[in-house]
């Protein structure tokens, strides 16, 4: 187990944690949670053994094998596929050292295989092959080299090698920051089936429900350890929370923002559905609000300036690029009061509708009809590239503001959003993830957009501010279309939900958990679909091609095996042969002498006469005898291909 006695931890002068004691035992699956900067990151050095305590120890098993996923990936010129193998550090120095058998001996070449056996290590580009299809490739990207991909799709082949070692304790880092809502389920449950000790920080709440049965936040420099998942610790640390008058009053305005959005939809027999699930939130929300009594964020969406209705349409239109159509025969209306959420697997046309209904993409075919006051407010992750580096909060968002409106009007609307101090003064290049991703949204907030297009806004942003974010939403008056992970945002945001898949859009009736049940589905069946087009093409080939390259050396070490007894008489004849051709070279030379054939010298001639005769007899018995062994091994090597 890991065990925490007296654990102090600084950052310069600044105390991260101190006087921590605790034990996390085999096989807990713990949530490290705590606002940026708190110190989940230095604990997770700690954990790695790249950070030593400053006061107190952290003791781990010496021997438990440690994978941790890095953020970053190189671009590298090898195939994803020997990529995500090497993430298994041994099955890979096995597979270095067997690609050089011919300088390894027998007993060499029988030790790795037994290992390799002992390891599965002959089923592991299966596996490997498995974890890519879960995290979202297609079968022919698996052979692609690393530097082939993008950075987002660099982290997903970067967690795939961190999930193929064979770990006693995994440590993740954000591991869905890059992941779609359909990696993500798989992902859930891979992990809940994972045997070993894991340590997770994450700012996705549904990922952490369904993965953790402990929670260790870090708060007010001191390491507290929940029994239960996020929930069940927001739960309690609320019930804490709420004994303060403060607690309460935020309460109270939260219930009130909550009651509200349920009284807009309650009396719609169509909004029925959406408005039990927003009063079971109202249920939860007794206890929730309080725990989010000390969030720096909030802020609310600026109510459109103009509106019509319908904003967006777009009739039997098909969607995709020039080559390659990704979807058609789409019909969507987006009016004010549209709150929808877009679901598909990986790679089904999500992004590419959204692209095409903020105008980055043209239509195939097909019409699309915009309102003269429709005002797109658009989030994705190049708008975060788009910022300028050399800029500040405040230059930015003065660049787009009113003249008239004051700087003290500015600084109070960037406040909302976590800029505080002299970071809205400061050139936004050397902010983090999540500071541009708020910064990008405090600007789309201030435009005033009337439909709200959200592609995966949560990247970067902490609990905090998704709670924040989650909240103004609710509170839109204009149209909102997401994608997201981030299954209580669109739960808490959309009223209707619309499945891509199969190169078409449809109505999906049911709620994000009647859309995991279909995803695993789905994602079965292309298993299943896919495990038979991997039969099929081994059965066209001839056996012996079948092999990976794996199986291929096992034989090839059992045949070496099998033929090694007649390879070794083999051998051993050519030595005797070897040594018996000279000799009898050296004889016939002899006789071929005629002096030998004087009378004097008869008893001469009879020993060389007879010699050559024993030295024929001797080599014709040795040439047909390897004769026999060759055939013998002709004919074992041929049955090897049946």
């Amino acid at each position: 187990m890991i065990q925490l006695q007296n654990l102090t931890i600084r950052r310069g002068a600044r105390v991260l944690f101190q006087h921590a004691s605790m034990q996390i035992h085999p096989g807990w699956k713990v949530g490290l949670t705590g606002v940026n900067g708190a110190g989940k990151s230095s604990l997770f050095a700690a954990f790695l053994g790249q950070l030593g305590a400053d006061e107190g120890e952290l003791h781990r098993p010496q021997g438990w094998v440690v994978a941790h996923m890095a953020q970053e990936v190189e671009a590298l010129d090898i195939p994803a596929l020997d990529f995500v193998l090497s993430g298994d550090e041994e099955y890979w120095k096995i597979q270095q050292q067997l690609e050089q058998s011919d300088q390894l001996t027998t007993d060499q070449l029988t030790q790795l295989h037994g290992r390799f056996d002992e390891i599965h290590g002959y089923v592991a580009p299966a596996k490997a092959a498995q974890l890519l299809a879960g995290l979202g490739f297609l079968e022919h990207q698996i052979r692609l080299p690393v530097q082939s991909f993008s950075g987002g799709w660099r982290m997903r082949l970067n967690l795939a090698r961190t999930l193929m070692s064979r770990s006693d304790l995994l440590l993740l880092d954000e591991p869905t920051n890059h992941l779609d809502l359909d990696a993500i389920l798989w992902l859930e449950d891979w992990l809940n089936s994972y045997q070993g000790t894991l340590v997770l920080i994450s700012h996705d709440r549904d990922f952490l429900d369904a993965v953790t049965d402990h929670i260790l936040h870090i708060e007010n420099a001191e390491l507290t350890l929940y029994t239960g998942n996020y929930s069940t610790f927001e739960t309690t640390r609320a019930e804490r929370l709420a004994q303060q008058q403060q607690a309460f009053e935020k309460q109270q305005e939260t219930r009130a923002h909550l009651q509200k959005f349920i009284d807009r939809f309650k009396a719609k027999a169509t909004k029925a559905r959406q408005a039990q699930s927003r009063i079971k939130q109202l249920e939860r929300m007794q206890l929730l609000a309080p725990a989010h009594i000390d969030t720096p964020f909030t802020f609310s969406f600026r109510e459109p300036s103009k509106m019509s209705s319908p904003l967006l349409v777009l009739h039997e239109a098909k969607i995709g690029y020039a080559d390659k159509t990704i979807a058609e025969h789409i019909n969507l209306q987006i009016t004010p009061n549209t709150r929808l959420g877009l679901l598909g697997m990986n790679g089904a046309g999500k992004s590419t509708l959204i692209k095409t209904l903020v105008g980055d993409l043209p239509l195939l075919s097909g019409q699309c009809q915009a309102s003269e006051l429709l005002k797109i407010g658009y989030f994705a992750q190049h708008q975060m590239d788009a910022l300028d580096d050399q800029a500040s909060p405040m230059l930015q968002l003065a660049r787009i503001a009113d003249k008239s409106i004051s700087e003290a009007s500015l600084r109070a609307f960037l406040g909302g959003f976590g800029f505080n101090g002299e970071r809205m003064d400061t050139a936004c290049g050397i902010f983090s993830g999540g500071e541009r991703a708020r910064l990008a949204l405090a600007l789309i907030v201030w435009q005033r957009p009337n439909v709200l297009i959200l592609d995966e806004p949560t990247n970067h942003l902490d609990l905090d501010m998704r709670h924040a974010l989650t909240m103004a939403l609710q509170d839109f008056e204009g149209a909102v279309v997401l994608v997201s992970h981030e299954r209580q945002l669109i739960a808490s945001v959309c009223d209707d939900l619309l499945l891509v898949h199969a190169g078409k859009t449809m109505d999906f009736e049911g709620d994000l958990q009647d859309y995991a049940k279909w995803l695993r589905e789905a994602r079965q069946q292309q298993l299943n679909a896919f495990n038979a087009t991997q039969s099929e093409n081994i059965n066209d080939q001839p056996k012996v091609q079948k092999l990976d390259k794996e199986l291929q050396r096992k034989e090839a070490a059992r045949r070496r095996e099998l033929t090694r007894p007649i390879r070794k008489n083999i051998e051993n004849l050519e030595k005797k042969i070897d040594k018996v051709q000279p000799r009898l070279v050296d004889v016939e030379q002899t006789l071929a002498d005629s002096a030998l054939y004087d009378a004097n010298r008869k008893d001469d001639l009879l020993k060389f006469m007879n010699e050559q005769t024993a030295l024929k007899t001797e080599l014709g018995q040795y040439e047909e005898k390897m004769l026999e062994l060759m055939l013998e091994l002709e004919e074992l090597e041929a049955s090897f291909n049946q």
